[in-house]
């Protein structure tokens, strides 16, 4: 049936439910066609039937055991994956300096945090882990899960396959935040992704994917029973449709040929600018910094021609790129550069 005729028929009734609104009565005038997507969570038509069709058909096209779909967020995914990975006293291994989701999903299993350490490279930014680095925790610690951020905020990816055989090696799960990744299943010239070797990995469509915020996806190879206690009882089925149709866009030829395409014009615009250093291994993550310039001055320098970026430090800056990334606006950022 889809989420899209579940809708369509909604509309046709006559309703005496949630939301009060009853899809026309609209108080953003702006968001009048978001209103008429937002349906009642009553089980008039089996909704939860058709969510579940819906992301198996998901769990199916990226080859996994199980995907969940989120609409409040990666957090929501960390925090699920911990509550189902780990019991109340047990450890759980996460890099000091990693998004604040990892650390708060462990306070809320009541697990103990245990905390490794990453260099900084010559962008000033931390470096992929590495197998080496997280071995000698596991090996001195009765680790039960680990956290691994891949790729990170600036494209960096670890050597997940090599992470998650040494978690088997000494039993522990695998958990990998690709919330920066959703578009890696999809195409061969972008790093490889988590979903083929950990036991649950998170992914945010709006980030690159072209997704309405705060979509994401979890997606589980393990038979952990999916502990969710954090999930509205009121999903928002504007956003659930989205999920849905993202999915099914991504895995199109269509989708697939919007990939590449963004892929082409970004290797085009490194080939143009020869005057700064490009960093990472995601070519969609636009990590540049220039001899005698710090991240900050050139990030300033930037906006002063219209342009933000997402992050810097001191020593580079961060512009990301996506599926709705256009070639106009690139033509704009190399304009620019060219002129600094």
């Amino acid at each position: 049936m889809g989420f899209n005729k579940l809708i369509h028929n909604k509309y046709n009734n006559i309703l005496f439910t949630t939301p009060s609104h009853g899809q026309k009565f609209c108080i953003v005038n702006k968001f009048k066609h978001f209103y008429k997507y937002d349906i009642s969570e009553t089980n008039t038509h089996s909704p939860e039937i058709l969510l579940d069709d819906a992301e198996k058909y998901a769990a199916d096209i990226y080859g996994v055991n199980k995907t969940k779909f989120l609409t409040n967020g990666s957090t929501s995914g960390i925090i699920i994956s911990v509550l189902s990975a780990v019991n109340p006293g047990e450890k759980v291994l996460i890099c000091s300096d990693s998004h604040k989701s990892h650390l708060n999903a462990i306070k809320l299993a009541g697990a103990i945090p245990v905390f490794y350490n990453l260099p900084l490279n010559d962008f000033g930014v931390l470096t992929p882990v590495s197998a080496s680095i997280i071995e000698p925790y596991l090996k001195n610690n009765d680790i039960k899960a680990v956290i691994i951020t891949s790729p990170t905020y600036e494209g960096y990816v670890s050597d997940i396959k090599s992470i998650k055989n040494l978690c088997m090696k000494y039993g522990a799960i695998l958990i990998v935040d690709e919330a920066h990744g959703a578009l890696y299943p999809f195409i061969e010239e972008l790093p490889e992704s988590a979903v083929k070797y950990a036991d649950f990995t998170v992914q945010s469509l709006h980030k690159t994917a072209g997704g309405l915020n705060p979509t994401a996806l979890l997606h589980v190879n393990c038979n952990k029973e999916i502990i969710d206690l954090i999930s509205t009882t009121s999903p928002s089925y504007p956003l659930l449709l989205s999920i849905e149709k993202n999915i099914r866009y991504l895995s199109s030829s269509q989708g697939k040929k919007q990939i590449n395409k963004l892929i082409s014009q970004l290797k085009l615009f490194r080939k143009h600018i020869n005057t700064f250093d490009f960093g990472g291994d995601d070519i969609t993550k636009i990590l540049i910094k220039k001899s005698g310039l710090s991240g900050f001055e050139l990030s300033e320098k930037l906006y002063n021609y219209g342009i933000e970026d997402e992050r810097t430090n001191q020593v580079s800056t961060l512009l990301l790129t996506g599926i709705g990334t256009t070639s106009a606006k690139l033509n704009k950022l190399e304009s620019v550069l060219k002129r600094i």
